[in-house]
């Protein structure tokens, strides 16, 4: 058994004599085997572009990591709830165009085999939010994914997650309001 494997253990589970909860081992067996070895234990994942690239790594040896992608689920499933109890409809708006729009950034291109088309992946989701408000929708929203073709770094990711929320007859104090609610509680 090397660090990283994955077993099924079966026992007691008992305190040791420093208190630390712990199995007793009866039967185990190998669940899944490691191929390569985990980062060292003492130094850590410290190579930020590889802790990146290799997230499933950063959430094993990260303890703090694992909680941020926790929280965000969280955050991200409590500002769904509040939205939908405020009468708010999510719907989700394509994400290839044909040409870009909603915002000022550059655009990933793409080509569409089939139907033989240029196309490019959303940079905002406000276009089409904003058209279903006019076909009859009064309040709509969408937390979606964003893709803009621009720099990267640990602070800024060209492919990340916003929220867009659209009401028919609300001004700027009103939205301000809904905003309040939302961060507030």
């Amino acid at each position: 058994v090397d660090s990283g494997d994955i077993i099924g253990a079966q026992g007691s589970i008992r305190r040791t004599d420093k208190g630390e909860l712990s199995v007793y081992c009866t039967e185990w067996t190998m669940l899944t085997k490691s191929t390569l070895p985990l980062p060292d234990k003492y130094h850590g994942l410290t190579d930020i572009s590889k802790r990146y690239r290799q997230r499933h790594l950063d959430l094993i040896v990260n303890p703090s990591v694992r909680d941020t992608f926790f929280k965000r689920a969280k955050i991200t499933s409590t500002l769904r709830r509040q939205l939908d109890e405020l009468g708010f409809l999510e719907i989700e708006t394509p994400v290839l165009h044909t040409q870009s729009g909603g915002a000022e950034a550059k655009p990933f291109e793409t080509y569409h085999n089939t139907m033989d088309m240029d196309l490019t992946l959303r940079i905002a989701t406000e276009l089409h939010l904003k058209r279903l408000i006019i076909g009859g929708f009064p309040r709509v929203y969408e937390l979606g994914r964003i893709f803009r073709n621009e720099g990267i770094s640990t602070r800024h990711n060209p492919e990340f997650t916003s929220v867009e929320v659209y009401q028919a007859y609300a001004d700027y104090e009103d939205m301000m309001e809904l905003t309040e609610k939302l961060v507030c509680g």
